[in-house]
C-alpha cells in the first residue's frame, strides 16, 4: 500500500533570521512614524489636520511593515531557494499547500486589519464633515482653467485669491460651472471634487495664519497642469476685513444676477420665452439628481416638483414664498439656504437665464 502523507517543510535557520531582521525594522518603522510630525514637512494649518496626520501615520507605519515584510520575503526566498548547479533538470522546490492554518491566518488578518481601518477612516470622516457650526460660508466655483470665489456681502465673484479670517469656523460649498475639478488645498488637509450641478460641502477652522497653494487634481483638459497657481490665504481678523471691505468696494457696482433679458421678468428674466422641451432636458442633466418628478413627499435631497406651479397642496417654496413662476425663477437664480437644505445658485449651477426661463417653462408643464 502506497502511503501519502504531506512531506516535513523545514524553513531553517535563515528563515528566523531573517524574519527576526525583518520584525526589528518593522518595529523601527512603526516607532519612527508614531512620533514623526508630518508637519515638519507640511504645514498644519487647520483644526482638521491633526486627526488626518494621525491617520496619516497610521497608514504609513502600517504599510512600511508591511512592505518590509513582503520585500524581505520576496528577497530571502529568491536567494534561499535558487536553482543549484547541483540540481537535477527536472527538480522542483517543495510543495506546500492546503495548510488550514496559514490560510486562516492571513485571512484574519487582512480582514482584521481592513475593518480596523475603516473603523478609524469613519471615525475621521465624521468628525471632519459633520462640524456644527457653519461660520463665514464661501462659495468656491472651479472653471477652465482656475477658481473663482463669492462671499456673502460682496457682488459677484472675488478672482485671484481666496480669503479666510484665522481662528473662525468657515463652511465651503464647492461646484464647478463646466467640468469635474477638484479643490484641494494639501496645508489644510482639507479636499473635495467640484462637479458641475452638485454641491460639496467641508466644515474646518483654518488655525495659522499663511498662503496655501490650491490644487485641481482632476484631470480637466489641456492647461489642467496649470490649476495650482491660486492660493488659500490665512489672515488675521483684521487684515481679513480690511481685505473683504477693500473687495466689497472694487465689486460695489457688480451685479449679482444674471444678464437682464428684455421683457422684465423675475430679475429681469423673460420667462415668456422659455422652452419647456429644453427646459426637460436640463432638468434631466442639471436638477434630477436632487428632486424627482413625483409629489412633494418624494424627497430624493429635495422635494418632489410634479404640479409645483399647479397643486394649491403642494407646500410654499423653500423661502416661504408661494410657488410662481416669478418665485421660481428667483431661486433658480439666487439659490437659498433653508431649513430643507441648500438650492444651489445659477453660478454654481452653470445657468443662464434663458436656461432658468426654460426650466420654469418645463416646470409649469408638469400637472
Amino acid at each position: 500500500m502506497i502511503e501519502s502523507r504531506r512531506p516535513d517543510v523545514h524553513l531553517g535557520r535563515g528563515f528566523w533570521m531573517a524574519t527576526a531582521i525583518y520584525a526589528i525594522l518593522s518595529i523601527a518603522a512603526i516607532a519612527y512614524w508614531s512620533v514623526t510630525p508630518l508637519s515638519q514637512w507640511l504645514p498644519a494649518a487647520s483644526n482638521t489636520a491633526t486627526e488626518i496626520d494621525r491617520f496619516t501615520r497610521f497608514l504609513l507605519a502600517a504599510g512600511s511593515a508591511l512592505f518590509i515584510f513582503v520585500a524581505g520575503y520576496v528577497i530571502y526566498f529568491a536567494f534561499a531557494f535558487r536553482r543549484r548547479p547541483t540540481d537535477p533538470p527536472d527538480a522542483i522546490g517543495v510543495q506546500v499547500h492546503g495548510s488550514h492554518r496559514l490560510e486562516f491566518a492571513w485571512t484574519f488578518g487582512a480582514a482584521a486589519f481592513v475593518v480596523l481601518l475603516s473603523v478609524i477612516s469613519v471615525a475621521i470622516w465624521y468628525g471632519v464633515e459633520f462640524q456644527s457650526t457653519p461660520g463665514l460660508v464661501v462659495e468656491a466655483i472651479g472653471h477652465q482653467w482656475y477658481y473663482t470665489f463669492r462671499y456673502p456681502g460682496i457682488n459677484g465673484e472675488v478672482t485671484q485669491e481666496m480669503h479666510v479670517p484665522v481662528d473662525t469656523p468657515l463652511t465651503v460649498n464647492v461646484t464647478s460651472a463646466d467640468v469635474i475639478h477638484s479643490f484641494w488645498v494639501p496645508g489644510l488637509r482639507i479636499k473635495a471634487d467640484m462637479v458641475p450641478g452638485l454641491i460639496n460641502t467641508m466644515h474646518f477652522v483654518a488655525t495659522r495664519v499663511g498662503r496655501y497653494p490650491i490644487i485641481c487634481t482632476e484631470f480637466c483638459g489641456t492647461l489642467h497642469g496649470q490649476m495650482n497657481k491660486q492660493v488659500f490665504v490665512v489672515d488675521s481678523k483684521a487684515d481679513f476685513q480690511k481685505w473683504y471691505r477693500d473687495w466689497q468696494i472694487k465689486n460695489a457696482h457688480v451685479s449679482n444676477a444674471l444678464p437682464a433679458a428684455p421683457g422684465g421678468g423675475a430679475s429681469g428674466i423673460d420667462l415668456s420665452k422659455g422652452v419647456a422641451t429644453a427646459g426637460k432636458a436640463l432638468f434631466a442633466q442639471k436638477c434630477s439628481a436632487c428632486h424627482a418628478i413625483a409629489p412633494f413627499e418624494h424627497r430624493i435631497v429635495g422635494p418632489g416638483l410634479l404640479g409645483v406651479l399647479h397643486d394649491p397642496k403642494h407646500p410654499n417654496l423653500v423661502n416661504g414664498k408661494p410657488a410662481t413662476p416669478a418665485d421660481v425663477a428667483q431661486i433658480l437664480l439666487n439659490g437659498y439656504d433653508g431649513s430643507m437644505g441648500h438650492m444651489p445658485n445659477a453660478t454654481q449651477n452653470g445657468l443662464s437665464a434663458q436656461d432658468i426661463a426654460n426650466l420654469v417653462a418645463y416646470l409649469e408643464t408638469l400637472k
